[in-house]
């Protein structure tokens, strides 16, 4: 959702604003944070379990119109297994047609991305009405190619700090992430605009091995995924997580009942309940690997006890 940002203060640029950077304050590049997240005082999210590490963080302001966007990511080994992106825009009455405008053609006309069908989205839920909007979406990712060689020129611009971290740290990237991405913005709800990104290594929902990487090819395309049950199963697992993750998401941002989603139909008994089992086999490999970096482990036994888990 980053793009999404860059083009929101893109869009607005005729205005001749001029947005100065600032460190918000509350949160340093590097932290280590358990347990919840917040963006603001009535913002925040319940962290899935393990360590999150804050990779990057914005705070711009103009007047009233103030944009924060902070990015989060969790490894195992030095590999990226669980992402996520929020934030949150107040326009308050600043600008009002403009930012009305821009929004519109950020969510429903952006030809890379957005709250619309597109082929490699899995699952797609939206209200729209007037300058109102709450969007749910799950789909999944090439990771290499969204963020070192994207088709999209803008998220090139983006993706810089995160590539630059990647290098830096010497992180390894899964081949293939699931994404579900959430939008909410109305004019009575104080104009405040808020997005949400989880992404996550499907191997953390016990999947199994692809064999194809790219985004079109790829076992979890819906247009490919009815020839792969165990990759559909996984996907299904995913959405259900997703759609009640989304609820939450409506539930912290307290929307107006009329603007929420019917989301019944995406949650699955079956995969709630593998939601927990992975976060609780997910937080037992974590434990396993700061026993083999204490050096109470061999390599050895770290390996095969995480098999064990795995099986």
């Amino acid at each position: 959702m980053k793009k999404i940002f860059l083009i929101f203060i893109l869009s607005l640029s005729f205005t001749n604003f001029i947005f100065i950077k600032v460190l918000a304050k509350s949160y340093k590049i590097n932290d280590v944070i358990e347990n919840s997240f917040s963006v603001s005082k009535n913002f925040g999210i319940d962290l899935p379990k393990g360590e999150w590490i804050l990779v990057e963080k914005y705070y711009r302001d103009y007047y009233d119109l103030r944009f924060k966007s902070y990015t989060l990511a969790r490894l195992e080994k030095n590999r990226l297994v669980e992402s996520i992106e929020i934030g949150r825009v107040h326009t308050a009455a600043v600008y009002e047609w403009a930012v009305n405008s821009a929004l519109q053609e950020i969510l429903f006309k952006d030809k890379y991305d957005g709250c619309y069908e597109r082929p490699e989205y899995s699952i797609l839920r939206f209200y729209t009405k007037g300058n109102t909007h709450n969007c749910f979406w799950v789909r999944h990712i090439d990771v290499y190619s969204e963020i070192f060689t994207p088709e999209d020129p803008d998220q090139k611009n983006t993706s810089r700090k995160a590539r630059r971290w990647i290098k830096e740290n010497q992180i390894q990237l899964p081949e293939i992430m699931l994404l579900s991405e959430h939008s909410y913005f109305s004019r009575l709800k104080a104009g405040y605009w808020y997005t949400l990104t989880y992404g996550i290594d499907p191997k953390i929902l016990g999947a199994p091995k692809n064999k194809f990487r790219t985004e079109k090819s790829s076992e979890y395309h819906k247009y490919n995924i009815e020839n792969y049950p165990k990759h559909k199963k996984i996907m299904n697992t995913w959405a259900s997580i997703s759609a009640k993750r989304h609820k939450d998401f409506e539930k912290i941002i307290n929307i107006i009942d009329r603007h929420k989603l019917e989301l019944d139909d995406l949650f699955l008994n079956e995969n709630i309940e593998n939601e927990k089992n992975s976060n609780d086999i997910s937080s037992q490999i974590q434990k396993l690997y700061d026993l083999y970096k204490n050096g109470i482990l061999s390599k050895d036994e770290f390996d095969k006890a995480k098999k064990k888990l795995l099986n």
